[in-house]
């Protein structure tokens, strides 16, 4: 049996709620096997970060040469990359192995705003590691800085993700959970070269955002390792962490995870009709065959299955809807008109977006 493989390129939460914990646990859920590659180490829990320890550029290229020498991976993703040469090791690993399926979470600013890149290492982001990049998963504060435009709204947005996506990336996904302008729901733009792909769920008040950007980056990465398309992939990574919001598990006293096990949780429950904590060893079953699934429609073997949506690949669940319209890089004439491939939401009001809030290293 083939095991798809998936390797995170990150630093350490001891909290456990973002950083590579979060990226394993996000893979584990979706059934990929996880590797690491440590970049830091923080001392750090839901009320802050008391402490950064960046390992060396020498210790980094080590862990990326016994990775790919013996367990090449099927997707990554990279998180907290500290500097340029850290960024330059990491990109020159990409390459010499050649590594596909790259996902960037460019972790670029605090939550509260503070630069976590020095300017010579957002340049080497921007030179050396983008363009090799399937995806790159910025916030609207990332995407701000990335692009050097203001976003305020869709068509500044838009904008933002050709500009971009002009410097290399495949695809470009800006998540919505810093816009404050929509109260009520929370839209990420995908633009993949050739057209905009909107994803839209409602969104969910709560503190408990802790990890929230790794964990969308790393269910990316597990979509694109089990053989996903980026639209399957990204509309994949939203559905995990609207359920990762919408059951938290209230830890600490400050921001606090996200619930990595949820997801597997809806699943088993939209599958055998008994919830949770009814299902028995039928809901733990169905949850485990959904958990190896290549997408929610394969969990066929389950009464009340989960449906399938038409138009963008993108699957039905938790609220999410997807859209796509042609965009400014279309080729053909079919795509340069708007295309209207809506997939109506399921009505399920626990499904919650706002995640792509930072803190730590989320």
């Amino acid at each position: 049996m083939a095991v798809a493989k998936a390797l995170t390129i990150a630093g350490s939460d001891s909290g456990g709620g973002a950083g590579l914990q979060a990226d394993l646990k996000t893979f584990q859920e979706l059934g990929v096997y996880g590797m690491s590659v440590v970049t830091a180490v923080t001392a750090q829990n839901t009320l802050g970060v008391h402490g950064v320890y960046p390992l060396s550029v020498d210790a980094v290229e080590r862990q990326l040469w016994a990775l790919g020498e013996d367990l090449p991976p099927d997707a990554l993703k990279t998180g907290m990359l500290h500097d340029g040469d850290l960024i330059r090791v990491t990109a020159e690993a990409v390459r010499r192995y050649g590594w596909g399926r790259l996902v960037i979470d460019p972790v670029m600013l605090a939550k509260g705003g503070a630069a976590l890149l020095r300017p010579e290492a957002v340049a080497a982001l921007i030179g050396c590691l983008l363009p090799l990049a399937a995806l790159v998963t910025p916030n609207l504060p990332e995407a701000e800085a990335l692009s050097g435009l203001r976003i305020t709204d869709d068509a500044s947005r838009r904008s933002a993700a050709l500009r971009i996506h002009a410097y290399g990336a495949a695809c470009v996904v800006i998540k919505g959970g810093h816009d404050e302008g929509d109260a009520a729901q929370s839209t990420d733009l995908l633009y993949d070269g050739e057209r905009f792909v909107t994803f839209t769920g409602p969104r969910l008040a709560t503190r408990h955002t802790h990890g929230t950007g790794c964990t969308f980056a790393a269910a990316a990465a597990a979509g694109l390792a089990r053989g996903q398309t980026v639209a399957e992939a990204v509309g994949l990574a939203k559905r995990f962490v609207q359920a990762a919001l919408a059951e938290p598990l209230e830890l600490g006293g400050g921001h606090g995870p996200t619930n990595h096990w949820a997801y597997r949780w809806q699943a088993a429950a939209r599958s055998d009709g008994f919830g949770v904590d009814g299902g028995g060893a039928a809901g733990r079953n169905g949850a485990q065959a959904y958990g190896s699934a290549e997408a929610d429609a394969d969990a066929s073997a389950w009464a009340g299955r989960v449906e399938a949506a038409a138009g963008t690949g993108a699957v039905r669940s938790a609220g999410v809807s997807a859209s796509a319209s042609a965009g400014a890089g279309a080729a053909s004439a079919g795509m340069s008109r708007n295309v209207d491939e809506r997939a109506d939401a399921d009505a399920n009001p626990a499904s919650a977006a706002g995640y792509s809030s930072r803190e730590g290293l989320s």
